[in-house]
């Protein structure tokens, strides 16, 4: 058995799952990048308990992930699981999602005294002074309203809140909606008589290039994002 590898595991129904994974193509794969899961899956084996060596039955496989097919397990452990990853690779994650939290910060608010945006580096200094801790995993945009309010202790801030008008054909409307209630407060919807579907969203106003850009991923540039009143 390869010496570098990690374990990824899940727990279904009060029962454990692991698998032996390549850390570098497991963080990879669980972040959604382009990996093969031959190079994600180090041992073809499923086990109850990894370092005792007892593997996890097919009956039991079959009933709590519905099959027995290995890749479909993998995809799911990696994916929804618990995944190990090594110190350098958790230290990476972190700044890397420190980075875009405090990027997704300086946009979204500003000093109430000055009503000019905080510049980056002082809402780093804020973060260090309040020992601001960071989920390597946890998307950037749900970790911020957190970290915001511990640094509203040390660093006076105010979010401008924007009203934004958000229309799409009614095939993505499932989709959108789940992502924008991610992002904000959904004040209203209405279906028209097109089938298309729309919203009057209440978020960041410093989230408008990233609405129109999600958006139009997943209408394939059929949406229409705008600040309300525009």
């Amino acid at each position: 058995m390869p010496k570098n590898y990690t374990i990824a595991r899940i727990v279904k129904g009060g029962q454990t799952f692991e698998i032996l994974v390549d850390p570098d193509a497991a963080l990879k794969y669980r972040l959604g990048g382009s990996v093969s899961l031959s190079k994600v899956l180090v041992y073809d084996q499923v086990f109850k308990d990894s370092k005792k060596g007892i593997k996890a039955r097919e009956d039991d496989l079959k009933k709590f992930f519905g099959t027995s097919n290995i890749n479909d397990i993998v995809t799911k452990i990696v994916r929804e699981g618990e995944l190990q990853v090594t110190a350098e690779q958790r230290r990476e994650l972190i700044e890397e999602k420190k980075r875009q939290i405090i990027d997704f910060i300086s946009r979204n608010v500003i000093d109430p005294s000055t009503k000019m945006p905080i510049p980056p580096q002082r809402i780093e200094l804020a973060m260090e002074e309040a020992g601001v801790s960071i989920d390597p995993f946890t998307d950037a945009r749900l970790q911020a309203p957190r970290v915001m309010e511990r640094l509203k202790k040390i660093l006076p801030m105010k979010v401008e809140i924007t009203l934004f008008y958000i229309k799409v054909p009614g095939e993505s409307y499932s989709r959108v909606q789940s992502y924008v209630k991610s992002v904000g407060k959904l004040v209203k919807e209405s279906w028209h008589g097109d089938g298309s579907w729309s919203c009057e969203l209440e978020a960041p106003a410093g989230l408008l290039n990233e609405l129109i850009d999600r958006i139009a991923s997943i209408t394939k540039g059929q949406g229409e994002v705008r600040p309300k009143g525009v």
